[in-house]
């Protein structure tokens, strides 16, 4: 780990100052994913800014009946929260399917967001790696790519997103609320946070430099059947082949995220106005235009035989 200096936060508007003026600077909560990456020199910040006593630990109804989670609340009290297991149970069940407990209690809700990818060849200094380093080029294209992309792809990642929760955010129509270093806000919807590898697969959200997420807003609850189910290679600690974030309302129609399979959490607004009674329509629309490689074509079809098993539960 290189040498790096370190402040406390006294505001909210200090730190995306403060990380605004060193474009070296990194945000440090519970430092889950941050800490490994420094001790492997992938990430190297020069500066890091503590904002864990910022306040922004509570979750709080809203005037229309949603939720503002702060960006501090750990996984573990996001999950059990009363509110959330009652009204947004696809979200808890996501959370307690990523990680280990020791994990989720000390990972932020914003720290989930901005997870970076698990592809080994990222984690690995050895190989060339566009998100790690531009323009060096993709090893996993050509490479042992089963983990990897299937769909939102480009010539330069097929990296995937790890999050568990940000695709029940991404079901749950959820939005980031962030503050830049002039003081000004803005709100982020989920869908726009993140972004497609493009030519710039480093660049991962739509985040500029110094603006510092507040808090994730959830919109008034839908109801429906709220199921999440994660299909990986063994039954715990271990990030997803794929995912899939379903909301079934009783007359059939819905809502429908999957993980695993991009580099952002996916949803087609477009395929959930298919989402009847089967399963096949929808994950052809879920995955048009999907690219797979050799190793991980097996994806598109364990996703339709996922999302067919979420319908069959959601029907009892």
């Amino acid at each position: 780990m290189r040498a790096f200096t370190f402040e406390r936060a006294a505001s909210v508007e200090a730190a995306a100052k403060s990380a605004a003026a060193n474009p070296q600077a990194k945000f440090i909560a519970g430092g889950t994913n941050l800490l490994d990456l420094m001790k492997l020199e992938i990430e190297t910040p020069t500066h890091l800014i503590d904002v864990n006593g910022l306040g922004l630990d509570t979750i709080e109804p809203t005037p229309d009946g949603g939720l503002r989670i702060g960006a501090l609340v750990r996984n573990t009290e996001l999950a059990a929260d009363q509110r959330v297991r009652r009204d947004y149970g696809l979200l808890s069940r996501a959370l307690l399917a990523g990680a280990s407990g020791q994990l989720r209690n000390k990972a932020t809700t914003a720290g989930n967001l901005l997870q970076r990818t698990r592809c080994p060849y990222f984690y690995d200094t050895n190989q060339p790696c566009n998100k790690r380093t531009p323009g060096s080029g993709c090893s996993a294209i050509g490479g042992y790519s089963r983990q990897h992309a299937v769909i939102g792809v480009s010539d330069a990642c097929i990296a995937t997103h790890p999050s568990d929760m940000a695709i029940a955010m991404r079901a749950l129509d959820a939005v980031v609320e962030t503050t830049k270093a002039d003081g000004t806000t803005r709100s982020i919807p989920i869908a726009d946070f993140h972004r497609l590898p493009g030519e710039t697969p480093h660049i991962e959200t739509a985040l500029e430099q110094g603006e510092f997420i507040t808090a994730v807003v959830l919109p008034p609850p839908i109801g429906g059947k709220q199921i999440y189910r994660k299909v990986r290679d063994r039954a715990s600690y271990a990030f997803a082949l794929i995912s899939v974030a379903a909301v079934i309302q009783p007359d059939g129609t819905g809502r429908v995220a999957v993980g695993g399979v991009a580099h952002k959490p996916w949803r087609v607004e477009d395929a959930d106005a298919q989402l009847k009674s089967g399963a096949r329509p929808t994950a052809q629309a879920l995955l048009s235009g999907a690219r797979p490689t050799e190793q991980n074509s097996f994806k598109v079809t364990l996703v339709e035989r996922t999302l067919g098993a979420v319908l069959a539960e959601a029907k009892g």
